[in-house]
Formats: structure tokens, sequence, C-alpha cells
């Protein structure tokens, strides 16, 4: 049977991506015409980066949850959960993976699971408000989510080599 310590490393890393994903999700609002989008899904990609898939998981799902949660759209803690949760699992499946030698495994890992995630809250609105709400919102989200891996990445490219070390030396 094998066990694993958590370190107190660990335990800050991740409560501070959790931190992170939050206050971009809660706070950095971008109102539109079908509600708002927010700049939490980059910091969900970063997190993922910079800790792994499981990680990642964690952090994009907490973090997500809670702003929705605090923001007060107790309907969509849940799924978003779920579903940041699904994208960085694709996401590290494809990059961590399957293409883990491959140059741009962060991208294609992240547009892999920006689909699935695209996918998903389109499916869940269609029972909760319709066909048409569903496809109209589409456009907003599709951008959101590139957004999020376009910044979430060029944020890791920029910080990669200064917070391993970091991480490494903590």
């Amino acid at each position: 049977m094998r066990t694993s310590k958590i370190s107190q490393k660990d335990i800050a890393l991740e409560g501070m991506m959790i931190a992170l994903v939050f206050l971009g999700t809660f706070y950095f609002k971008i109102p539109t015409a079908f509600g708002y989008t927010h700049l939490g899904d980059c910091m969900i990609i970063l997190a993922t980066c910079l800790l792994g898939t499981k990680k990642g998981a964690v952090a994009g799902a907490l973090g997500a949850g809670l702003a929705d949660l605090i923001g007060g759209y107790t309907a969509w803690v849940l799924p978003t959960m779920a579903f940041k949760a699904a994208w960085v699992l694709v996401m590290g499946l494809v990059a961590f993976k399957l293409l883990k030698r491959f140059r741009y495994n962060l991208w294609v890992g992240a547009i892999a699971g920006g689909l699935i995630h695209i996918a998903l809250y389109t499916l869940i609105k269609i029972p909760m408000f319709g066909v048409s709400y569903a496809f109209a919102t589409l456009l907003t989200l599709s951008l959101q989510t590139l957004s999020g891996i376009v910044l979430g990445n060029i944020i890791f490219g920029m910080i990669k080599n200064k917070v391993s070390s970091l991480i490494a030396d903590y």
C-alpha cells in the first residue's frame, strides 16, 4: 500500500492557487450581455501548469466553486466545480501523459480541455435555460475559455523558470 505525505509546501501552494482562482473569478469580472466573464480560467491553467493535474483540478474546482457560492450563483457551484475539474483532467491527460515530450503540450492540453469545458457548460445550460440561451452564450463562453488558455500559458511561460526554482528551494 502506497502512502503519500502532504508537505506544508504542498498545502501552501495549493491554498495559494485556490485563492488565485477565486480572486480571478470573483473580483475580475467583465460584464457581458449574458452575465459575466472573468480571469479565473487563466489561474486554473496556471495552477495546472505549476502544480500538475490533481492539484490543478482541486484548485480550479474549489476556487471557482467558492466564487460562485459567495457570488450568489448557487445553482452553478456543483456544475462549475465538476466542469473546471474536467477541463484540468483532460488537460493533464493530454499534456502530461499523451504529449509530454511535445513542445506545445500545455497549449494542446489546455485547448482539448477547453473544448470539453465549453461543451459541458453549453449542455448544462440547455435544461436550465433552453437551447436558444445555451447557444447564444456560446461565443462569450468560448472567448472566456480561449482567453484563459492564452493568458494562463503566457503567464506560465513568463514565470516558469523563476517559480520552479522558488518552489524547489522552498
